[in-house]
Protein backbone atom coordinates (compact mmCIF):
# COMPACT_ATOMS: atom_id res chain seq x y z
CA UNK A 1 0.00 0.00 0.00
CA UNK A 2 1.34 3.41 -1.03
CA UNK A 3 2.68 5.68 1.68
CA UNK A 4 1.57 9.33 1.72
CA UNK A 5 4.49 11.55 0.66
CA UNK A 6 4.41 14.51 3.08
CA UNK A 7 7.89 15.57 1.99
CA UNK A 8 7.30 16.26 -1.71
CA UNK A 9 3.70 15.36 -2.47
CA UNK A 10 0.98 17.83 -3.47
CA UNK A 11 -0.75 19.30 -0.40
CA UNK A 12 -4.27 18.66 -1.67
CA UNK A 13 -3.36 15.07 -2.48
CA UNK A 14 -1.71 14.65 0.94
CA UNK A 15 -4.89 15.80 2.67
CA UNK A 16 -7.22 13.69 0.54
CA UNK A 17 -4.99 10.62 0.83
CA UNK A 18 -5.04 10.98 4.61
CA UNK A 19 -8.56 12.29 5.13
CA UNK A 20 -10.45 9.76 2.99
CA UNK A 21 -9.15 6.62 4.74
CA UNK A 22 -9.58 8.48 8.03
CA UNK A 23 -13.18 9.27 7.09
CA UNK A 24 -13.87 5.62 6.32
CA UNK A 25 -12.13 4.62 9.55
CA UNK A 26 -14.09 7.11 11.67
CA UNK A 27 -17.39 6.17 10.07
CA UNK A 28 -16.65 2.54 10.81
CA UNK A 29 -15.46 3.33 14.35
CA UNK A 30 -18.91 4.74 15.09
CA UNK A 31 -20.24 1.26 14.59
CA UNK A 32 -18.68 0.23 17.90
CA UNK A 33 -21.31 2.25 19.74
CA UNK A 34 -23.80 3.40 17.12
CA UNK A 35 -24.64 -0.12 15.94
CA UNK A 36 -25.10 -1.10 19.57
CA UNK A 37 -27.66 1.69 19.95
CA UNK A 38 -29.45 0.82 16.71
CA UNK A 39 -29.87 -2.80 17.80
CA UNK A 40 -30.61 -1.93 21.44
CA UNK A 41 -33.34 0.45 20.33
CA UNK A 42 -34.99 -2.46 18.50
CA UNK A 43 -35.03 -4.97 21.38
CA UNK A 44 -38.70 -6.04 21.53
CA UNK A 45 -40.61 -4.49 24.41
CA UNK A 46 -37.68 -2.82 26.19
CA UNK A 47 -35.76 -1.08 23.40
CA UNK A 48 -36.62 2.54 24.26
CA UNK A 49 -35.95 2.06 28.01
CA UNK A 50 -32.69 0.22 27.33
CA UNK A 51 -31.54 2.89 24.85
CA UNK A 52 -32.12 5.61 27.43
CA UNK A 53 -30.31 3.61 30.12
CA UNK A 54 -27.24 3.07 27.93
CA UNK A 55 -27.14 6.85 27.50
CA UNK A 56 -26.07 7.10 31.16
CA UNK A 57 -22.90 5.15 30.25
CA UNK A 58 -21.79 7.80 27.75
CA UNK A 59 -19.87 9.98 30.25
CA UNK A 60 -17.61 7.05 31.19
CA UNK A 61 -17.15 6.00 27.56
CA UNK A 62 -16.28 9.60 26.70
CA UNK A 63 -13.67 9.66 29.48
CA UNK A 64 -12.03 6.56 27.97
CA UNK A 65 -11.95 8.39 24.64
CA UNK A 66 -10.53 11.48 26.37
CA UNK A 67 -7.46 9.65 27.68
CA UNK A 68 -7.05 7.88 24.34
CA UNK A 69 -7.04 11.22 22.53
CA UNK A 70 -4.68 12.77 25.06
CA UNK A 71 -1.91 10.28 24.32
CA UNK A 72 -2.80 9.61 20.67
CA UNK A 73 -3.73 13.00 19.24
CA UNK A 74 -1.45 14.70 21.77
CA UNK A 75 1.64 12.89 20.56
CA UNK A 76 0.93 12.53 16.84
CA UNK A 77 1.58 16.22 15.92
CA UNK A 78 4.89 16.09 17.83
CA UNK A 79 5.69 12.84 16.00
CA UNK A 80 4.95 14.52 12.63
CA UNK A 81 7.09 17.55 13.48
CA UNK A 82 10.07 15.33 14.27
CA UNK A 83 9.58 13.52 10.97
CA UNK A 84 9.59 16.92 9.22
CA UNK A 85 12.83 17.79 11.04
CA UNK A 86 14.33 14.42 9.97
CA UNK A 87 14.65 13.19 13.58
CA UNK A 88 13.41 9.54 13.43
CA UNK A 89 14.88 8.55 16.82
CA UNK A 90 12.92 11.28 18.59
CA UNK A 91 9.79 10.31 16.65
CA UNK A 92 10.22 6.68 17.77
CA UNK A 93 10.61 7.79 21.41
CA UNK A 94 7.35 9.75 21.18
CA UNK A 95 5.51 6.73 19.74
CA UNK A 96 6.77 4.37 22.47
CA UNK A 97 6.01 6.85 25.23
CA UNK A 98 2.46 7.23 23.97
CA UNK A 99 1.93 3.46 23.80
CA UNK A 100 3.06 3.01 27.41
CA UNK A 101 0.83 5.84 28.61
CA UNK A 102 -2.14 4.32 26.80
CA UNK A 103 -1.62 0.92 28.42
CA UNK A 104 -1.06 2.34 31.92
CA UNK A 105 -4.14 4.58 31.83
CA UNK A 106 -6.27 1.76 30.36
CA UNK A 107 -5.49 -0.52 33.30
CA UNK A 108 -6.36 2.20 35.83
CA UNK A 109 -9.62 3.10 34.07
CA UNK A 110 -10.70 -0.53 33.73
CA UNK A 111 -10.14 -1.44 37.38
CA UNK A 112 -11.66 1.73 38.84
CA UNK A 113 -14.54 1.83 36.35
CA UNK A 114 -15.67 -1.74 37.01
CA UNK A 115 -15.33 -1.31 40.78
CA UNK A 116 -17.30 1.96 40.91
CA UNK A 117 -19.76 1.43 38.04
CA UNK A 118 -22.86 1.70 40.20
CA UNK A 119 -22.01 4.92 42.09
CA UNK A 120 -20.79 6.51 38.86
CA UNK A 121 -24.04 5.74 37.05
CA UNK A 122 -26.10 7.00 40.01
CA UNK A 123 -24.06 10.22 39.94
CA UNK A 124 -24.87 10.55 36.24
CA UNK A 125 -28.59 10.40 37.07
CA UNK A 126 -29.47 6.73 36.57
CA UNK A 127 -32.28 5.33 38.73
CA UNK A 128 -32.94 1.70 39.68
CA UNK A 129 -34.65 0.93 36.35
CA UNK A 130 -31.81 2.44 34.31
CA UNK A 131 -29.17 0.64 36.42
CA UNK A 132 -30.70 -2.71 35.47
CA UNK A 133 -29.51 -2.15 31.89
CA UNK A 134 -26.66 0.34 32.26
CA UNK A 135 -24.51 -1.31 34.95
CA UNK A 136 -23.86 -4.67 33.22
CA UNK A 137 -23.36 -2.91 29.87
CA UNK A 138 -20.75 -0.56 31.32
CA UNK A 139 -18.87 -3.21 33.30
CA UNK A 140 -18.55 -5.52 30.30
CA UNK A 141 -17.66 -2.62 27.99
CA UNK A 142 -14.80 -1.57 30.28
CA UNK A 143 -13.16 -5.00 29.95
CA UNK A 144 -12.20 -3.98 26.41
CA UNK A 145 -10.72 -0.61 27.43
CA UNK A 146 -7.07 -1.57 26.94
CA UNK A 147 -7.78 -2.96 23.46
CA UNK A 148 -9.87 0.06 22.49
CA UNK A 149 -7.23 2.52 23.68
CA UNK A 150 -4.36 0.76 21.91
CA UNK A 151 -6.16 0.53 18.56
CA UNK A 152 -7.64 4.04 18.63
CA UNK A 153 -4.70 5.76 20.32
CA UNK A 154 -2.02 4.43 17.97
CA UNK A 155 -4.01 5.11 14.80
CA UNK A 156 -2.94 8.81 14.63
CA UNK A 157 0.71 7.67 14.53
CA UNK A 158 0.00 5.21 11.74
CA UNK A 159 -1.66 8.05 9.79
CA UNK A 160 1.24 10.41 10.56
CA UNK A 161 3.69 7.86 9.13
CA UNK A 162 1.68 8.06 5.91
CA UNK A 163 -0.03 4.66 6.21
CA UNK A 164 -3.58 6.00 6.40
CA UNK A 165 -4.99 2.92 4.63
CA UNK A 166 -3.61 0.73 7.41
CA UNK A 167 -5.25 3.07 9.90
CA UNK A 168 -8.53 2.54 8.07
CA UNK A 169 -8.13 -1.24 8.11
CA UNK A 170 -7.47 -1.16 11.86
CA UNK A 171 -10.91 0.28 12.48
CA UNK A 172 -12.60 -1.65 9.69
CA UNK A 173 -11.71 -5.02 11.26
CA UNK A 174 -13.31 -4.17 14.59
CA UNK A 175 -16.32 -2.34 13.14
CA UNK A 176 -17.30 -5.10 10.73
CA UNK A 177 -16.85 -7.69 13.49
CA UNK A 178 -19.12 -5.63 15.75
CA UNK A 179 -21.70 -5.30 12.99
CA UNK A 180 -21.77 -9.07 12.56
CA UNK A 181 -21.60 -10.05 16.23
CA UNK A 182 -24.17 -7.61 17.66
CA UNK A 183 -27.30 -9.35 16.33
CA UNK A 184 -25.84 -12.75 17.29
CA UNK A 185 -25.23 -11.84 20.93
CA UNK A 186 -28.22 -9.49 21.38
CA UNK A 187 -30.95 -11.50 19.63
CA UNK A 188 -29.74 -15.02 18.76
CA UNK A 189 -28.19 -15.64 22.20
CA UNK A 190 -30.84 -13.52 23.91
CA UNK A 191 -28.31 -11.50 25.92
CA UNK A 192 -29.82 -8.09 25.13
CA UNK A 193 -27.81 -5.10 26.32
CA UNK A 194 -25.07 -7.33 27.76
CA UNK A 195 -24.71 -9.03 24.38
CA UNK A 196 -24.06 -5.65 22.74
CA UNK A 197 -21.22 -4.99 25.17
CA UNK A 198 -19.70 -8.46 24.66
CA UNK A 199 -19.74 -8.01 20.87
CA UNK A 200 -18.00 -4.64 21.24
CA UNK A 201 -15.23 -6.06 23.44
CA UNK A 202 -14.50 -8.91 21.00
CA UNK A 203 -14.34 -6.39 18.15
CA UNK A 204 -11.93 -4.17 20.07
CA UNK A 205 -9.63 -7.15 20.70
CA UNK A 206 -9.50 -7.85 16.96
CA UNK A 207 -8.64 -4.20 16.15
CA UNK A 208 -5.90 -4.04 18.77
CA UNK A 209 -4.40 -7.30 17.48
CA UNK A 210 -4.04 -5.79 14.01
CA UNK A 211 -2.40 -2.63 15.39
CA UNK A 212 0.14 -4.66 17.37
CA UNK A 213 0.87 -6.74 14.25
CA UNK A 214 1.48 -3.54 12.25
CA UNK A 215 3.75 -2.04 14.90
CA UNK A 216 5.88 -5.20 14.90
CA UNK A 217 5.88 -5.60 11.11
CA UNK A 218 8.61 -4.55 8.67
CA UNK A 219 6.41 -1.75 7.28
CA UNK A 220 6.60 0.20 10.52
CA UNK A 221 9.90 2.10 10.62
CA UNK A 222 9.68 2.75 14.36
CA UNK A 223 10.18 -0.25 16.62
CA UNK A 224 8.09 -0.59 19.75
CA UNK A 225 10.00 -1.65 22.87
CA UNK A 226 9.85 -1.48 26.68
CA UNK A 227 13.37 -0.22 27.31
CA UNK A 228 14.07 2.94 29.25
CA UNK A 229 15.43 5.96 27.40
CA UNK A 230 19.14 6.83 27.51
CA UNK A 231 18.56 9.05 30.55
CA UNK A 232 16.72 6.25 32.41
CA UNK A 233 13.13 7.42 31.89
CA UNK A 234 10.14 5.22 31.00
CA UNK A 235 8.16 8.16 29.62
CA UNK A 236 10.44 10.55 27.72
CA UNK A 237 8.34 13.24 26.02
CA UNK A 238 5.50 12.30 28.39
CA UNK A 239 5.14 15.90 29.58
CA UNK A 240 5.03 17.28 26.03
CA UNK A 241 2.51 14.66 24.91
CA UNK A 242 0.21 15.34 27.86
CA UNK A 243 0.60 19.09 27.48
CA UNK A 244 -0.50 19.09 23.85
CA UNK A 245 -2.96 16.26 24.47
CA UNK A 246 -4.84 18.33 27.03
CA UNK A 247 -6.75 19.92 24.15
CA UNK A 248 -8.47 16.77 22.83
CA UNK A 249 -8.67 15.48 26.42
CA UNK A 250 -10.54 18.57 27.59
CA UNK A 251 -12.79 18.41 24.54
CA UNK A 252 -13.83 14.88 25.48
CA UNK A 253 -14.07 15.45 29.24
CA UNK A 254 -16.21 18.52 28.68
CA UNK A 255 -18.36 16.39 26.36
CA UNK A 256 -18.80 14.03 29.31
CA UNK A 257 -19.74 16.93 31.60
CA UNK A 258 -22.17 18.24 29.01
CA UNK A 259 -23.73 14.78 28.65
CA UNK A 260 -24.09 14.51 32.43
CA UNK A 261 -25.57 17.99 32.69
CA UNK A 262 -28.01 17.40 29.80
CA UNK A 263 -29.23 14.09 31.20
CA UNK A 264 -29.82 15.57 34.64
CA UNK A 265 -31.67 18.60 33.29
CA UNK A 266 -33.78 16.48 30.92
CA UNK A 267 -34.72 14.05 33.71
CA UNK A 268 -35.78 17.05 35.78
CA UNK A 269 -37.77 18.85 33.09
CA UNK A 270 -39.00 16.01 30.89
CA UNK A 271 -38.22 12.51 32.17
CA UNK A 272 -36.74 9.34 30.69
CA UNK A 273 -38.25 9.88 27.23
CA UNK A 274 -36.24 13.09 26.82
CA UNK A 275 -33.04 11.34 27.94
CA UNK A 276 -33.72 8.77 25.21
CA UNK A 277 -34.24 11.67 22.79
CA UNK A 278 -30.85 13.15 23.77
CA UNK A 279 -29.24 9.72 23.31
CA UNK A 280 -30.70 9.65 19.80
CA UNK A 281 -29.67 13.24 19.03
CA UNK A 282 -26.14 12.56 20.30
CA UNK A 283 -25.93 9.46 18.12
CA UNK A 284 -26.96 11.43 15.04
CA UNK A 285 -24.44 14.11 15.99
CA UNK A 286 -21.66 11.53 16.19
CA UNK A 287 -22.44 10.29 12.70
CA UNK A 288 -22.71 13.72 11.10
CA UNK A 289 -19.65 15.11 12.90
CA UNK A 290 -17.48 12.34 11.50
CA UNK A 291 -16.78 13.66 7.98
CA UNK A 292 -15.84 17.15 9.15
CA UNK A 293 -13.63 15.66 11.87
CA UNK A 294 -11.97 13.39 9.28
CA UNK A 295 -11.28 16.38 7.04
CA UNK A 296 -9.74 18.46 9.82
CA UNK A 297 -7.81 15.62 11.48
CA UNK A 298 -6.72 14.41 8.04
CA UNK A 299 -5.18 17.82 7.46
CA UNK A 300 -3.29 17.81 10.78
CA UNK A 301 -0.32 15.57 9.73
CA UNK A 302 0.36 17.76 6.68
CA UNK A 303 0.26 20.94 8.80
CA UNK A 304 2.52 19.50 11.53
CA UNK A 305 5.02 17.97 9.08
CA UNK A 306 5.40 21.22 7.10
CA UNK A 307 5.63 23.25 10.29
CA UNK A 308 8.55 21.07 11.38
CA UNK A 309 10.08 21.46 7.90
CA UNK A 310 9.43 25.27 7.99
CA UNK A 311 7.27 25.48 4.86
CA UNK A 312 4.67 28.18 5.64
CA UNK A 313 3.18 28.32 2.13
CA UNK A 314 2.23 24.65 2.31
CA UNK A 315 0.68 25.18 5.74
CA UNK A 316 -1.49 28.03 4.43
CA UNK A 317 -2.57 25.96 1.47
CA UNK A 318 -3.44 23.04 3.76
CA UNK A 319 -5.73 25.30 5.84
CA UNK A 320 -7.44 26.63 2.69
CA UNK A 321 -8.02 23.11 1.36
CA UNK A 322 -9.37 22.03 4.75
CA UNK A 323 -11.91 24.86 4.80
CA UNK A 324 -12.95 24.31 1.17
CA UNK A 325 -13.92 20.75 2.13
CA UNK A 326 -15.33 21.24 5.64
CA UNK A 327 -17.57 24.28 5.13
CA UNK A 328 -19.65 22.95 2.19
CA UNK A 329 -20.24 19.70 4.08
CA UNK A 330 -21.62 21.43 7.19
CA UNK A 331 -23.85 23.63 5.02
CA UNK A 332 -25.28 20.56 3.26
CA UNK A 333 -25.98 18.69 6.52
CA UNK A 334 -27.55 21.78 8.09
CA UNK A 335 -29.94 22.09 5.14
CA UNK A 336 -30.95 18.41 5.26
CA UNK A 337 -31.72 18.51 8.98
CA UNK A 338 -33.66 21.74 8.69
CA UNK A 339 -35.80 20.11 5.97
CA UNK A 340 -36.32 16.65 7.49
CA UNK A 341 -34.92 15.92 10.98
CA UNK A 342 -37.17 12.88 11.40
CA UNK A 343 -35.28 11.08 8.63
CA UNK A 344 -32.16 10.99 10.81
CA UNK A 345 -33.99 10.07 14.02
CA UNK A 346 -35.53 7.00 12.39
CA UNK A 347 -32.07 5.51 11.95
CA UNK A 348 -32.15 4.71 15.68
CA UNK A 349 -35.78 4.14 16.57
CA UNK A 350 -39.19 3.29 15.17
CA UNK A 351 -40.95 4.36 18.38
CA UNK A 352 -43.33 7.10 17.18
CA UNK A 353 -43.53 8.71 20.62
CA UNK A 354 -39.72 9.00 20.76
CA UNK A 355 -39.60 10.30 17.17
CA UNK A 356 -42.13 12.99 18.06
CA UNK A 357 -39.84 14.22 20.84
CA UNK A 358 -36.44 13.69 19.17
CA UNK A 359 -37.14 15.19 15.70
CA UNK A 360 -37.80 18.79 16.87
CA UNK A 361 -34.97 18.42 19.41
CA UNK A 362 -32.58 17.51 16.59
CA UNK A 363 -33.81 20.50 14.57
CA UNK A 364 -32.96 22.83 17.46
CA UNK A 365 -29.65 21.16 18.23
CA UNK A 366 -28.33 21.57 14.66
CA UNK A 367 -29.47 25.18 14.05
CA UNK A 368 -25.85 26.44 13.90
CA UNK A 369 -24.08 23.28 12.70
CA UNK A 370 -22.36 25.28 9.93
CA UNK A 371 -20.09 26.88 12.52
CA UNK A 372 -18.73 23.46 13.54
CA UNK A 373 -16.42 23.69 10.52
CA UNK A 374 -14.90 26.88 11.95
CA UNK A 375 -14.50 25.41 15.45
CA UNK A 376 -12.89 22.16 14.29
CA UNK A 377 -10.63 23.90 11.76
CA UNK A 378 -9.35 26.46 14.25
CA UNK A 379 -8.77 23.81 16.91
CA UNK A 380 -6.95 21.56 14.44
CA UNK A 381 -4.53 24.30 13.39
CA UNK A 382 -3.76 25.26 17.00
CA UNK A 383 -3.16 21.62 17.94
CA UNK A 384 -1.15 20.79 14.81
CA UNK A 385 1.17 23.77 15.42
CA UNK A 386 1.56 22.96 19.13
CA UNK A 387 -0.30 26.12 20.20
CA UNK A 388 -1.40 24.58 23.48
CA UNK A 389 -2.80 27.64 25.25
CA UNK A 390 -5.08 28.64 22.39
CA UNK A 391 -6.24 25.07 21.81
CA UNK A 392 -7.04 24.49 25.48
CA UNK A 393 -8.78 27.84 25.91
CA UNK A 394 -11.19 27.32 23.02
CA UNK A 395 -11.92 23.76 24.16
CA UNK A 396 -12.98 25.13 27.54
CA UNK A 397 -14.65 28.22 26.14
CA UNK A 398 -17.28 26.47 24.01
CA UNK A 399 -18.25 23.69 26.40
CA UNK A 400 -17.53 24.86 29.95
CA UNK A 401 -18.09 28.61 29.60
CA UNK A 402 -20.97 28.44 27.12
CA UNK A 403 -22.76 25.07 26.84
CA UNK A 404 -22.97 23.96 30.48
CA UNK A 405 -24.23 27.30 31.90
CA UNK A 406 -26.73 27.63 29.04
CA UNK A 407 -27.95 24.07 29.58
CA UNK A 408 -28.67 24.89 33.22
CA UNK A 409 -30.10 28.39 32.69
CA UNK A 410 -32.26 28.15 29.56
CA UNK A 411 -34.80 25.58 30.83
CA UNK A 412 -35.57 27.78 33.83
CA UNK A 413 -36.01 30.86 31.63
CA UNK A 414 -39.17 29.41 30.09
CA UNK A 415 -37.67 27.18 27.39
CA UNK A 416 -38.08 23.92 29.34
CA UNK A 417 -36.54 20.89 27.65
CA UNK A 418 -36.02 22.95 24.46
CA UNK A 419 -33.50 25.03 26.39
CA UNK A 420 -31.23 21.99 26.83
CA UNK A 421 -31.08 21.45 23.07
CA UNK A 422 -30.75 25.19 22.32
CA UNK A 423 -27.48 25.47 24.26
CA UNK A 424 -25.57 23.70 21.48
CA UNK A 425 -26.31 26.07 18.55
CA UNK A 426 -25.63 29.17 20.66
CA UNK A 427 -22.22 27.79 21.64
CA UNK A 428 -21.47 26.72 18.05
CA UNK A 429 -22.09 30.23 16.76
CA UNK A 430 -20.08 32.10 19.40
CA UNK A 431 -17.37 29.47 19.92
CA UNK A 432 -16.82 28.67 16.24
CA UNK A 433 -16.45 32.28 15.15
CA UNK A 434 -14.19 33.17 18.09
CA UNK A 435 -11.88 30.20 17.53
CA UNK A 436 -11.47 30.63 13.78
CA UNK A 437 -11.00 34.41 13.87
CA UNK A 438 -8.38 34.09 16.62
CA UNK A 439 -6.56 31.42 14.60
CA UNK A 440 -6.35 33.72 11.56
CA UNK A 441 -5.20 36.71 13.63
CA UNK A 442 -2.47 34.77 15.47
CA UNK A 443 -1.24 32.04 13.11
CA UNK A 444 -1.18 33.94 9.79
CA UNK A 445 1.27 36.64 10.99
CA UNK A 446 3.60 33.93 12.35
CA UNK A 447 3.53 32.09 9.02
CA UNK A 448 4.23 35.34 7.18
CA UNK A 449 7.23 35.98 9.41
CA UNK A 450 8.46 32.41 8.87
CA UNK A 451 8.12 32.88 5.11
CA UNK A 452 10.21 36.07 5.23
CA UNK A 453 12.90 34.31 7.29
CA UNK A 454 13.06 31.38 4.86
CA UNK A 455 13.28 33.75 1.87
CA UNK A 456 16.12 35.66 3.54
CA UNK A 457 17.90 32.39 4.34
CA UNK A 458 17.60 31.21 0.74
CA UNK A 459 18.95 34.53 -0.56
CA UNK A 460 22.03 34.24 1.67
CA UNK A 461 22.65 30.74 0.41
Amino acid sequence: MQKVNFENGNITSNILQTAFPMLVAQVLSLLYNIVDRIYIGRIPGTGTEALGAVGFCFPVIIIVTAFTNMFGMGGAPLFSMELGKKEPEKAAAILNTSLRLLILSAVIITVSGIAFARPLLVTFGAGSEELFYARPYLQIYLVGTIFSMISTGINPYINAEGYSVFGMITVMIGALANLALDPVFIFAFGLGVQGAAIATVISQILSASFVIWFLRSSRNEFRIHWKKSADGRWFPYGGKIVSLGLTPFIMQVTNSLVSLCCNNMLMRWGGTMYVSAMTTVSSVRQILDTPVMAITEGTSPAISYNYGARRPKRIKKAVRVMMSLALPYTILIWALIMLNPGMFVRIFTQDEELITVAAPALHLYFLAFIFQALQYSGQTVFKALNKKRHAIFFSLFRKVILVIPLTILLPGLGFGTDGVFMAEPVSNLIGGLSCFITMILTVWPELKQMEEQENLKNQKE
